[in-house]
């Protein structure tokens, strides 16, 4: 007879708002105010040796957290929004590259600002061309990147303050060295602060000491301040647009099943391409085209957006792309890039 304590356990998280102080702190969030000074993997580096202290006091016979991740790296004289996942979490890393970042930056002017210097910046917004710095960690070769805001705040004398919109991996020095050959007299980044990561901004960052004094409160049994410095890691997918699927189907995601159509509950609008949508239509008005060679949407239609999966309680399942029909009978529905449970 097989005993019942042999049976797996329930791959399931409990509901975001129900876990306890482990079960934070190995799946959670915190949106980190970094500091001058250290680099980000310092900082991140802090952030783990602090949790894993606490845990082995709060839950010493379960797993330490095995690393945490940040939103992107911030040099060290940088300071500002570094959202850090900690545990099992760091899984969706990518996701920080999903959303848009912002900065404030002081752009220092070589020479006196031109009479069209607010022109010439506001020539800068949109897609823009830029190739990599030499000491970068990626290869240096011309690429684009989309600048969607870019507001001059002020000018005094030769210092500008820009706040800069704009997609992840754009490079804030290079777009202030652009801008300074525009005017015709040069100019480089001064002072950077990022004040925004999506789904994070500034509004409610945390500094490290916010961070250590929460969890030293927790390991003598008051975790009040903790559940507002660590989020629950769901947190980081809100900008994504969401499908929500059966636990039942949920525990077939943690064996690294595909989510299928019969699993499916509901599935936001954003999440659903182009292409899907026209392979779902039934519409038998739509005009055709008897030469065969005119652009489709399937033809132009970009890769599927990012989707995060959840149970109808709030918790995260997996990162995939709608491949199917949601309101199909059978098939795969959200092809999977990342199992969070």
């Amino acid at each position: 007879m097989t005993d019942p304590s042999d049976a797996d356990p329930d791959p399931l998280r409990a509901p975001p708002g129900e876990r306890s102080v482990p079960e934070l702190l190995r799946f959670g969030v915190v949106n980190l105010d970094k500091p001058a000074g250290p680099s980000s993997h310092q900082v991140s580096a802090w952030v783990r040796d602090a949790i894993d202290e606490t845990l082995a006091t709060l839950d010493p016979e379960g797993p330490p957290t095995r690393g945490v991740a940040h939103s992107g790296t911030l040099d060290p004289k940088v300071t500002g929004c570094l959202p850090t996942l900690t545990g099992d979490a760091t899984r969706m890393a990518q996701v920080f590259l999903e959303g848009a970042k912002e900065y404030v930056a002081v752009l220092e002017l070589h020479g006196s600002p031109p009479s069209d210097f607010r022109e010439v910046v506001a020539e800068f917004e949109g897609e823009i061309y830029q190739k990599p710095p030499r000491k970068s960690a990626v290869s240096r070769r011309l690429r684009t990147r989309t600048v969607h805001e870019l507001d001059l705040l002020e000018v005094a004398d030769r210092r500008a303050l820009l706040r800069i919109r704009c997609e992840s991996g754009t490079y804030v020095r290079k777009l202030c060295h652009d801008i300074g050959l525009a005017t015709g007299g040069g100019a480089h980044m001064g002072h950077l602060r990022r004040s925004a990561t999506d789904p994070f901004d500034d509004r409610d960052l945390r500094t490290l000491q916010d961070l250590v004094d929460a969890l030293a409160w927790a390991g003598d049994g008051d975790d009040a301040l903790l559940r507002e410095v660590v989020r629950p890691a769901e947190d980081a997918l809100a900008h994504l647009p969401a499908v929500t699927v059966a636990r039942s189907a949920a525990r077939s995601v943690a064996t690294g099943a595909p989510v299928y159509a019969p699993g499916v509950i509901d599935v936001d609008d954003a999440a659903i391409p182009a292409a899907v949508r026209d392979d779902a239509s039934t519409d038998s008005d739509a005009p055709t085209d008897t030469d065969g060679d005119a652009p489709t949407d399937r033809d132009t239609d970009p890769d599927p957006p990012l989707a995060a999966c959840f149970t109808p309680d709030g918790t995260a399942v997996c990162l995939g792309r709608v491949v199917g029909d949601p309101d199909a009978e059978n098939g795969t529905v959200v092809a999977l890039e990342r199992v969070l449970l």
